[in-house]
């Protein structure tokens, strides 16, 4: 499996994961109160400048697991825009993308581990009322292994379809990457049950 973390080291992996994910929620309850296109567009700058004091290669990547995005913002901004409401349809695509970027951004640079514990410590209380958070880390574990597996093999089945067709793929690769997941997701539960299962 693969992971979203960065293959280079940057100056945002010495700060701790708790640490980011608790500023990761300031910015997003900011974001979500400043209503403002100006103001949006500069946190989108800032965000773009947190990857690229990190280095071309590291920009790179980032933007490149962004990519998915653009049909989502096309949608919004040509909605606000058939509805007369051009400047509400650019502030929700900026706030959509540099809180996704942003996001994206701690996992980057964050251990798949750590991010377990600071959730492990969130679920804390749940665990005082007898109710067993283990499953709800494995699963979160999984989104997040499972993530980038899947956006590559959507990848890899479109340019297998562009090889054989002059048509575009478009919904015809939904059926396919499904079976891929069911696929997956039915080798790790296997995998799963022969560790004894998640629940303890």
């Amino acid at each position: 499996m693969l992971s979203f973390e960065s293959p280079t080291t940057t100056p945002w992996h010495k700060y701790p994961a708790g640490l980011k994910l608790l500023l990761l929620c300031v910015a997003t309850l900011v974001l979500f109160i400043v209503d403002s296109l100006p103001w949006q567009l500069v946190a989108c700058f800032v965000c773009v400048s947190m990857y690229l004091r990190c280095g071309f290669t590291f920009a790179a990547a980032g933007l490149k697991r962004l990519f998915f995005l653009w049909p989502f913002l096309c949608v919004i901004l040509i909605w606000h825009w058939l509805s007369d409401t051009p400047v509400q349809g650019g502030i929700a695509a900026c706030r959509l993308l540099t809180l996704i970027a942003l996001s994206n951004l701690v996992t980057m640079t964050s251990k798949l581990s750590d991010l377990i514990d600071v959730l492990h410590i969130g679920l804390t209380p749940l665990r005082k009322l007898g109710i067993s958070t283990r499953p709800i880390e494995i699963a979160i574990a999984l989104v997040v292994r499972f993530t980038p597996e899947l956006v590559n093999k959507g990848g890899a089945i479109q340019d297998a379809w562009r090889a054989r067709s002059t048509k575009r793929p478009a919904w015809r690769i939904v059926l396919p990457l499904t079976v891929a997941a069911i696929d997956d997701a039915e080798q790790v539960a296997e995998a799963l049950k022969a560790r004894g299962g998640v629940v303890k």
